[in-house]
């Protein structure tokens, strides 16, 4: 991968996160219903945003993720970010992770975003299975998931320190099945 892939929808331009999105992504970041069911705490200045930004993009210049930035065509700001982390192109999987403003929760916004970077992953970075984790009591997420073609798969016990103590998460996964058939 060399140029950041832009991809689009109906709705929505996915494109690569740039520093100056780092007030948007702030926004966002410092609400605690947003970080509830996160592996972050609520930020509390732009900087961390700053940071996660570069973090991302790092990864991707890695060649070890990839997080676009959601952008409603009709506002031009970022309002969330959806993408992969621990992608092991030798397993041909990735984990994918989503986050949105929510003022923006139950508009489809996500599942349509979610959708877009699963074909991707599939069609283009030639991905077997993509996998998620999520706290258990993320009943949005959970069934946006669901609604995305993925199974749960099982807890995980205590897989996750949040606030000092331990937490379960949830494993999802959905399968190319496409690529299974060219391999069987």
């Amino acid at each position: 991968m060399r140029n950041f892939p832009t991809l689009e929808t109906e709705r929505l331009i996915l494109g690569e996160l740039r520093s100056e999105d780092a007030v948007d992504v702030f926004h966002y970041f410092s609400k605690d219903e947003v970080t509830q069911f996160y592996d972050l705490e609520s930020f509390t200045e732009v900087k961390q945003a700053e940071n996660l930004i570069t973090n991302w993009n790092n990864r991707y210049n890695n060649q070890q993720g990839i997080r676009w930035g959601i952008v409603l065509k009709t506002e031009k700001r970022v309002i969330g970010t959806c993408g992969y982390h621990n992608w092991s192109s030798i397993h041909y999987r990735a984990e994918i992770g989503y986050e949105l403003s929510p003022e923006y929760w139950r508009q489809g916004i996500m599942f349509e975003a979610l959708s877009r970077v699963i074909s991707y992953g599939f069609e283009e970075l030639e991905l077997n299975r993509i996998g998620a984790l999520v706290y258990p009591h993320n009943i949005g997420s959970r069934n946006l998931l669901i609604s995305s073609g993925f199974s749960e798969e099982g807890i995980l016990k205590d897989y996750y320190l949040k606030k000092d103590r331990f937490v379960d998460a949830v494993i999802f996964s959905t399968i190319n099945k496409n690529k299974r058939q060219n391999w069987a």
